[in-house]
């Protein structure tokens, strides 16, 4: 008769699921993180339930909520035809930054990704480099290049730079799409009789589409919410203030009707939301076109 002996290694600590473990530092990454959302929300919240709010009533009690609740101050701005006229501009504005920064940066990136030539890798640092140079060192120079061009004023001399600042990223995030992509595929395209030109159109821009999404919503996000290059562009223009971007818009509205706090709020919840509405929409998308950035 034999005796079966049976030894157990380890702690019973270690017999324990990882998932029922205590991390001691999970109560400060969530308190981080609830701060930090506070702070991100907080203001958007506030300026939203002040657009419900009277002017007597934010003098009374600015950090109350609506007493009494009011539909007043938005039914004025969503009546007033220079809003919609702010909402024309900045949709047109956005459209068309995001369209040329998704059509010049896919042939850019494409270029960068699959051709073998010297200075690539310069060529690539140099638009990595365009990361960190910011729009106001380009003011001064911008603004007379574009007086000198005869676009200063005018939704073109807005566009351009729109899309010329918005291409490192853009770079950035596509060449290692596009890089990802097997050569086996490129090569058997080329078997199969198609061209270059053929294998990106037919099969590259597919498989980019996360990419081109991704990249295609934070152009419009930034050109939509973007203050300082139509500041600069369009504010000492000719065109009408009807005509001006939101940003520009909800700046004007609020130093003609400063009287009328509940008004202005209501103004700046209208012009925040489709930009929140739209990335909030678009999160997963982007999220994942990143990731696959990163893994590229």
């Amino acid at each position: 008769m034999s005796a079966t002996t049976t030894i157990v290694t380890g702690s019973p600590r270690d017999a324990e699921p990882a998932g029922r473990r205590f991390d001691w530092g999970q109560p400060f990454v969530y308190l981080v993180a609830l701060v930090v959302a506070a702070v991100a929300v907080g203001p958007v919240i506030y300026v939203f339930l002040g657009g419900f709010r009277t002017t007597a009533d934010l003098n009374a009690n600015p950090a109350g909520l609506p007493d009494p609740f009011t539909l007043e101050n938005w039914a004025a701005v969503l009546g007033s035809p220079r809003f919609w006229g702010n909402v024309f501009a900045s949709t047109f504005l956005a459209v068309a930054t995001t369209a040329g920064v998704v059509i010049a940066g896919i042939m850019a990136a494409f270029v960068l990704a699959r051709y073998d030539f010297k200075g690539r890798e310069g060529l690539y640092t140099l638009f990595a480099a365009g990361l960190m140079f910011p729009l106001t060192v380009a003011a001064l120079p911008l603004t007379l290049l574009l007086r000198t061009l005869g676009l200063h004023g005018t939704y073109l001399g807005v566009i351009i730079p729109g899309i010329a600042f918005a291409l490192p990223t853009t770079i950035i995030i596509l060449v290692p799409f596009l890089k990802a992509i097997p050569d086996e595929l490129e090569e058997a395209a080329m078997i199969d009789g198609a061209t270059r030109i053929g294998f990106f159109w037919r099969i590259l821009l597919p498989l980019a589409k996360p990419g081109l999404v991704t990249v295609g919503i934070l152009a419009f996000v930034a050109s939509w919410n973007g203050y300082l290059l139509p500041l600069l562009v369009i504010s000492t223009g000719t065109l009408p203030q009807e005509l001006w971007p939101l940003p520009l818009g909800v700046t004007q509205f609020s130093t003609q009707y400063s009287q009328n706090t509940g008004a202005v709020l209501a103004y700046t919840s209208l012009a925040m939301i489709p930009a929140l509405v739209f990335f909030l929409l678009a999160e997963k998308r982007i999220v994942g076109g990143l990731t696959g950035a990163v893994k590229g």
